[in-house]
């Protein structure tokens, strides 16, 4: 590599996926494009996001509560648009994911069916420092099973003066503790760090002891290729205003695998989980869909799924082993300019490309907010974490080699 801005005009001019950054509107700071580097908070807009709602809002406008049942995509059916382009996203069967509610709720709802304690196992493994939303959703949940969390959650540490997990030592304490462990739950790519978490190897090993896997895949959908299902992974949720682009706030998603849908499982049941070619008969007893479906409550939100669908199309269409090629090579790019700017920090996320996503955690332990603050003088948006920590994700979709160049020269003359 070279830190000059000729070499990062020819990354880019050989990007094969650089006529994507113009399918999204940039943010703009005085007529000036932002260098945008902060996608693991929130996803730009795509520019196909306003078409997507203004359809849905002229069925709305035209047909009132008809839009259910009429056209050629009717409402009823909406979840549906986004199975297969989803399915491709995260590995899986079509089936096997349904776009629904919100992140937490899903977490919520699939620890009903999946954390089963009892025969002696009742723990539930996680990373410590997790994500502070699965923190409570894991404290809270096990409390209304009148479980007290200090005994029932089991959290893994990385080593002393080490910032990221060792795989070995997430399936040595499975190990251990596989006559207690009720189940293994934990993101896929840990928020603070970027540290991209061995998935496949820690499904095997929870599978081998018999023990239910789940992941949050927050920050993991749309960053990093996913196997779930050949994988093993009994479960797994997501958020879909990060890497997936779909708004602020956007639609969640869930995968369960086809291992599991003899509807078997207890659950948190709503009319929009029912067998939809019964739905309306409004009969006593619930009688699941098949499927990840199964697990939806309430009628979908309709404008959300549209601009989600919208989203999910683009990040579908360009492909997340193209997509992880240019961002291993984006995300290098940074770390190799930010060690030549001369700035003192440690890069808490692993070297390996295969260990992180695209994303550098930075800490800064002296005037570590004046640079952050540099930074956004200077039309860089990162992202600040107390108390010394600058986030920054170059996103292969719509990021540039230049942009990367331009943040290392905003480090060097801080």
């Amino acid at each position: 590599m070279e830190n000059s801005l000729a070499f990062a005009r020819r990354l880019d001019q050989a990007d094969p996926l650089r006529s994507y950054r113009d399918r999204f509107y940039i943010p703009e700071r005085a007529g000036k494009p932002l260098i945008y580097f902060c996608g693991n908070s929130l996803g730009l807009q795509p520019k196909s996001a306003r078409q997507a709602l203004d359809r849905e809002l002229v069925i709305w406008q035209q047909h009132g509560v008809e839009g259910w049942f009429e056209g050629e995509s009717p409402w009823l059916t909406v979840h549906q648009r986004c199975k297969q382009p989803l399915a491709q996203i995260v590995g899986a069967q079509p089936s096997e994911v349904c776009p629904m509610n919100n992140l937490t709720v899903n977490m919520h709802l699939l620890l009903t069916s999946f954390y089963q304690p009892g025969a002696g196992r009742t723990k539930i493994l996680t990373i410590g420092g997790d994500f502070p939303s699965d923190q409570y959703a894991l404290e809270t949940h096990l409390q209304t099973r009148g479980l007290n969390p200090a005994d029932a959650l089991l959290e893994i540490f990385p080593r002393t003066s080490e910032y990221t997990w060792r795989t070995e030592d997430i399936l040595t304490a499975i190990e251990e503790h596989r006559d207690s462990l009720a189940l293994v739950l934990m993101s896929g790519l840990h928020y603070y760090t970027g540290q991209v978490f061995d998935m496949a190897a820690i499904a095997q090993k929870a599978r081998e002891l018999g023990i239910p896997v789940g992941f949050d895949l927050a920050h993991a959908v749309g960053n990093v290729p996913l196997k779930l299902h050949d994988w093993g992974v009994d479960f797994a949720f997501w958020c879909s205003y990060k890497y997936l682009n779909s708004g602020p706030g956007g639609v969640s998603g869930i995968f369960v695998h086809e291992k599991h849908h003899d509807a078997s499982l207890p659950r948190l049941a709503g009319w929009w989980g029912y067998d939809e070619t019964r739905r309306f008969d409004m009969t006593k007893g619930f009688v699941p869909m098949t499927g990840a479906d199964g697990w939806q409550l309430s009628t979908p939100t309709v404008l959300a799924v549209a601009v989600h669908h919208a989203a999910l199309q683009i990040t579908a269409e360009a492909g997340l082993e193209a997509l992880r090629q240019k961002s291993e090579l984006l995300t290098g790019f940074l770390e190799f300019v930010l060690r030549q700017s001369g700035q003192p920090m440690d890069i808490m996320t692993p070297a390996s490309p295969a260990g992180r996503g695209c994303q550098l955690s930075l800490l800064i332990e002296n005037d570590g907010k004046a640079v952050f603050n540099r930074l956004t003088e200077q039309g860089i948006i990162g992202d600040w974490r107390e108390p010394n920590c600058i986030r920054l994700a170059p996103t292969p979709l719509y990021n540039t080699f230049e942009e990367v160049w331009r943040v290392g020269q905003v480090f060097q003359s801080s």
